[in-house]
């Protein structure tokens, strides 16, 4: 217990030291004071034929933006498809079927990294390379520049532009994505982690047989997936792949990786704001969660399956489905990290874990990536429930609510209503769809409520972007492949083109000077009011689904019954 806590505390410090001067770092970004790459800066701009300091309104953000990622979307389904044609292809993999073609596509673009596939097995290292790796950046870089456009709306006063997309992402991928990822992919080269065009070694094991183990550029793609919050792996099991992460140092520096962009932009956005309590506040909103989310994982994790009881259960907690060397607290720091991060990799089977334990990890995502969630998206999710927050908070006074000096009104309320439905439509009516039509009964892999849960924790890491999977479900196949697609986009672009929505109103808009009655959004009660805001939103909304899957899962087990 006491090495658990251990390492829990030296990762939290971690994080919240290197958060805030990274967040910092972030800001000066995205006002432009940093300039030491401007040569490359300026020369891409030539190139792409884009005016720099031409600002863009949110319409013509949210366009661009849109044309981007579909033309990304374009140029991805065609390598998935045809990669049996195109180089660095060592195994001879033949190009994918339309339907998981588009499933992975969307997948990716949209920065979920769902995958109904193992990658070692179906994509040569030029789809991981030129097309997966490629998106690991751009998704991210466009998390991260709405994050940016929205912070500049609440920050300005009386103007019509928030930013320029395509700045915004060659600057988050110049000065941000691409020094971290190479700077920790060489480290992960040196922790073991192979980097190669080869497609497989040999290898002779203890007993004398052969094996054949798959390679590839793997710390490459595992660098920007962490960092990115992408988190589709090069692996079918991904990051409890020994050949992914193969040492308590590597499993150490991903899990931080993880989090790091995505814990640093309440900083930066409280520095693009002018208000560093406003990061602060949001951060501790984030931080709360957070960690209420990773102390019932755990817990549930350490106290084991009922049904297994003894001695070995009652040291070493549930142990079914993870790594003896990573042990519960790391397995259950990646699940609530990668969860809430909306990152999606894992290092041990969340289907193998207690039903408490699952519940949690799909409660993390069902909040709408805002317990830090994706690079950029997290922090505007969380923006979100600011507003709806202090919608409630008014409507108790009777005052208009305020944010930042801006007049929260009727259209700000109604888009960030709006943005409450997504997870709604893409989780339970595309549940429901899934079992009417007959199909969640043939890829479920466990019968009663685990089999329920399985189904929903594809939905749920679908819409949410995030992209984990219970690993009982069997997703490939076209009703899933569709489906979960649609459910991607809408999770993405259902959460956008909204908040991107309420920053070119909020930027339009005069200061209103504080005053008696204005709320402050920066101490202990508001942000008391955030988290609770948010557990009630995602309470409601699912906890009836929820009763019927791992919470009814739970009660079974402790009654002793088993499916």
């Amino acid at each position: 217990m006491v090495s658990d806590l251990v390492q829990v505390a030296i990762y939290g410090a971690l994080l919240v030291g290197l958060a805030v001067p990274i967040g910092l770092y972030m800001a000066r970004v995205y006002s432009g004071e940093l300039k030491f790459l401007a040569p490359i800066e300026r020369g891409i701009y030539a190139v792409a034929g884009v005016k720099a300091g031409q600002g863009q309104h949110w319409s013509a953000y949210a366009l661009s933006l849109i044309a981007f990622n579909a033309a990304g979307f374009v140029l991805l389904f065609l390598i998935l498809k045809f990669q049996d044609l195109l180089p660095f292809n060592p195994a001879g993999l033949p190009g994918l079927a339309p339907d998981l073609a588009f499933n992975t596509t969307v997948s990716f673009v949209t920065n979920t990294n769902w995958q109904a596939y193992g990658g070692e097995t179906t994509l040569s290292n030029f789809s991981q390379m030129a097309g997966l790796t490629t998106q690991n950046f751009l998704s991210a870089a466009t998390g991260m520049a709405v994050a940016a456009a929205v912070a500049r709306g609440l920050a300005a006063r009386q103007v019509k532009a928030i930013g320029n997309f395509w700045v915004d992402m060659v600057r988050s991928t110049l000065y941000i994505l691409l020094p971290l990822a190479i700077v920790l992919a060489v480290v992960l080269m040196w922790t073991g982690v192979p980097q190669t065009l080869d497609a497989s070694v040999s290898a002779t094991t203890l007993e004398g047989a052969h094996q054949t183990i798959s390679v590839g550029p793997v710390a490459s793609q595992l660098a920007i997936k962490q960092l990115g919050t992408n988190g589709g792996g090069f692996f079918n099991t991904n990051s409890s792949h020994p050949l992914e992460n193969p040492t308590a140092l590597s499993n150490l520096l991903t899990m931080i990786a993880i989090f790091v962009v995505s814990v640093a932009f309440p900083f930066t956005f409280g520095r693009m704001v002018n208000d560093k309590r406003q990061g602060r506040a949001l951060f501790a909103a984030m931080g709360v969660l957070l960690v209420l989310g990773f102390a019932g994982i755990y817990a549930a994790e350490k106290a084991g399956n009922p049904l297994q009881a003894g001695i070995v259960q009652s040291e070493m907690g549930n142990m079914e489905g993870k790594e003896v060397r990573f042990g519960v607290v790391n397995s259950a720091i990646w699940a609530e990290a990668t969860t809430a991060a909306s990152n999606g990799s894992v290092n041990s089977m969340h289907d193998s874990f207690t039903p408490l334990g699952g519940l949690i990890a799909m409660l993390n995502m069902a909040l709408g990536e805002v317990v830090f969630g994706g690079v950029g998206v997290g922090l505007t999710g969380m923006l979100l429930m600011v507003i709806v927050t202090l919608f409630l908070a008014g409507l108790m006074v009777g005052r208009t609510p305020e944010y930042l000096g801006k007049k929260i009104e009727a259209r700000e309320v109604k888009l960030a209503a709006l943005t409450l439905m997504v997870m709604p439509i893409g989780v339970l009516v595309f549940s429901g769809l899934a079992i009417l039509a007959g199909t969640a009964q043939s890829s479920v892999q466990d019968a009663g409520p685990h089999g329920l849960s399985e189904l929903l924790y594809a939905y749920i890491s679908a819409t949410g972007n995030n992209g984990s999977a219970f690993a009982g479900f069997t997703a490939n196949v076209v009703w899933h492949n569709t489906f979960l697609g649609i459910a991607m986009l809408l999770g993405r672009y259902g959460y956008i083109i909204p908040i991107l929505a309420i920053a070119g109103s909020l930027a339009a808009k005069k200061s209103a000077p504080p005053s008696a009655g204005t709320f402050p959004t920066h101490g202990p009660l508001f942000v008391t009011l955030l988290v609770v805001a948010v557990l009630i939103v995602g309470a409601l909304t699912f906890l009836p689904v929820f009763a019927l899957g791992p919470i009814a899962e739970q009660v079974s087990l402790a009654a002793g019954q088993s499916f």
